[in-house]
């Protein structure tokens, strides 16, 4: 499957360094983690992410899973006046809560390091595109409300892989992206 990606989308999606050992979460239950997430607050060195951190709103993301056991992810991305919609597929790595992608000559890697499954998830990503590759730590939600607690755990999970407190960004609230409509619609 080609996926063609904007720098925006690209920012979001940049990821891992080589050789990391990432955790995934223990028993790890696809049903229980599908359905619709919010983008909360992202981490990342991905130097195209690291220039628009600032101008970026809150995406919102719909999981769902191929009976072969692959993750569906469809992003509904805010942009100045309309929405973007990027299908991603990643494949089972053979560990539940693993995923990796690959289309020449993009290399991805996608774990679900920690979630409750109703309210948070904290997913980790890494993307090479070339010789460097970047990493991604991304705090999703089921509804929009990141508690304080929520946080601190984050910003403590995105420094135990090498990131930086001036490397995150908590995303505002964006209009609601609807589906289909390609517009915004006010909260």
């Amino acid at each position: 499957m080609k996926v063609m990606l904007p720098s925006l989308a690209l920012a979001l999606l940049c990821l891992l360094r080589a050789g990391a050992e990432v955790p995934v979460q223990l028993d790890f239950k696809t049903e229980k983690f599908a359905g619709t997430w919010h983008l909360a607050a992202a981490a990342s060195d991905c130097p195209v992410f690291l220039k628009m951190k600032d101008g970026m709103k809150s995406s919102t993301a719909t999981v769902s899973f191929t009976p072969e056991g692959n993750l569906s992810m469809k992003l509904l991305w805010p942009m100045l006046d309309n929405c973007q919609k990027f299908d991603l597929l990643f494949q089972q790595s053979g560990q539940a809560g693993h995923y990796t992608g690959r289309s020449a000559p993009e290399k991805r890697d996608l774990r679900v390091v920690e979630t409750d499954y109703s309210s948070f998830a904290i997913v980790y990503q890494s993307h090479q595109n070339g010789p460097e590759p970047s990493i991604s730590l991304q705090l999703f939600l089921r509804a929009w409300d990141p508690s304080p607690e929520l946080l601190q755990k984050f910003k403590q999970l995105f420094s135990s892989v090498g990131l930086t407190e001036d490397m995150m960004v908590i995303l505002p609230k964006s209009g609601e992206c609807k589906e289909g409509t390609g517009s915004m619609h006010g909260p």
